[in-house]
């Protein structure tokens, strides 16, 4: 049977834990009801990781983890039902996020990264083009810091960067490098359980 990384399921199992939250901003700190979308993105993120420790085991092949990467983006891309207004400017923002971590997965799978410039150089030079609104050199880049961020390097220590879409890339990256340092037991479970966490 083939093994699922990452199903429609679990991921509306999650958008209805997020609107029974009734998640509002001003609220947020409070109650600690954004934790539901930490846990969201970490999940998404250990499901892409365990896709690529399949593929460097070569238990699927590169061309399969790119489509296992692509499926999994699908899935979190589709179109969904408004949860309440809050609720849903966070899901955008997550999926922004996550459109990191899903381009940087799929910049590893294939080595299409570069790997001689500093991840600092990178960081900065992609703060200044998103300055100069070019947004697509700001993801282009920030992808290849999160490819080297699986390779295992580290990102580096950004300080405070304004609310923008680089920031929101790099809480990606970070949720990768999170997830990295955290439990591995993605590179080793066998892929079987139908996980539902999160509570």
């Amino acid at each position: 049977m083939k093994e699922e990384f990452y199903t429609e399921k679990r991921w509306l199992n999650w958008m209805n834990k997020v609107k029974s939250s009734d998640f509002k901003l001003s609220e947020a700190d409070e109650k600690n009801s954004g934790a539901v979308f930490i846990y969201i993105m970490d999940d998404v993120v250990l499901a892409c990781l365990k896709v690529i420790a399949r593929s460097e085991k070569e238990v699927i092949t590169p061309e399969e983890a790119m489509a296992e990467i692509a499926t999994i983006r699908s899935i979190v891309f589709a179109e969904h039902e408004s949860l309440g207004e809050d609720a849903d400017l966070m899901i955008e923002s997550l999926k922004t996020s996550l459109a990191a971590v899903f381009v940087s997965s799929q910049r590893y799978i294939t080595g299409s990264f570069d790997r001689d410039s500093t991840l600092d150089e990178m960081v900065a030079e992609a703060i200044a083009s998103e300055q100069k609104e070019d947004l697509d050199s700001a993801f282009d880049l920030l992808s290849q810091v999160g490819a080297r961020v699986i390779g295992g390097e580290s990102l580096p220590e950004l300080g405070e960067i304004p609310y923008c879409m680089t920031a929101e890339l790099l809480d990606g990256i970070d949720a990768i490098s999170a997830a990295m340092i955290g439990d591995d037991s993605y590179k080793d479970d066998d892929g079987s359980e139908d996980a539902d966490e999160g509570d």
